[in-house]
């Protein structure tokens, strides 16, 4: 038997969110997983800044920005916090696990790294991205909500794969159009 881990969320807090945090449905809404359990496997800023250039030339986008406190996690965050795109971004750094996960669910799509957030948005039903940089690809689609994008000239991908700056923002655009259809 093939089943999907799956997270509950009670729908009146899923609705609350919703209206706190002004998410509109007419907006394509994305959490992006900035964080990562280490350094080898979050993408820098870079990455996601031209995913969210190519994707804002065609559609109408929210992004909920999440990460740990880490140093570094932080700088990746600040750095997208104070680009262009300042405005469409809301970071979700200083919140519980608990309250984030409503927001989550609130979401369309879900482009993370392998981290938590990954693995959460999946299981709240999300249909999640996920960028493989130097994990096993099983890390990253063991649910049928998951979507793994591996680096740039690699057949498959495992620990000391060490592809952060080999994700291509072109294949991420591509795979979030195709699923969000």
């Amino acid at each position: 038997i093939k089943e999907d881990p799956e997270i509950q969320v009670n729908s009146s807090i899923v609705s609350k969110a919703k209206d706190n945090y002004k998410i509109d449905k007419n907006d394509i809404n994305i959490l992006l997983g900035i964080g990562g359990s280490g350094h080898t496997k979050r993408v820098p800023s870079k990455i996601f800044l031209s995913f969210i250039d190519k994707i804002t030339k065609v559609k109408k986008c929210k992004f909920f920005l999440a990460t740990g406190k880490n140093v570094e996690e932080q700088i990746i965050l600040k750095e997208i916090l104070e680009s262009k795109y300042m405005d469409k971004c809301i970071s979700l750094d200083n919140l519980t696990i608990k309250e984030t996960l409503p927001i989550i669910k609130n979401c369309d799509a879900s482009i993370c790294n392998d981290s938590s957030f990954s693995h959460l948005s999946a299981a709240l039903g999300i249909k999640t991205i996920t960028l493989m940089a130097d994990t096993p690809l099983i890390y990253g689609n063991y649910s049928s909500k998951m979507f793994p994008i591996i680096p740039d000239g690699e057949t498959n991908v495992g620990h000391n794969t060490f592809g952060k700056d080999k994700i291509n923002p072109e294949k991420i655009l591509k795979k979030l159009l195709e699923i969000l259809v």
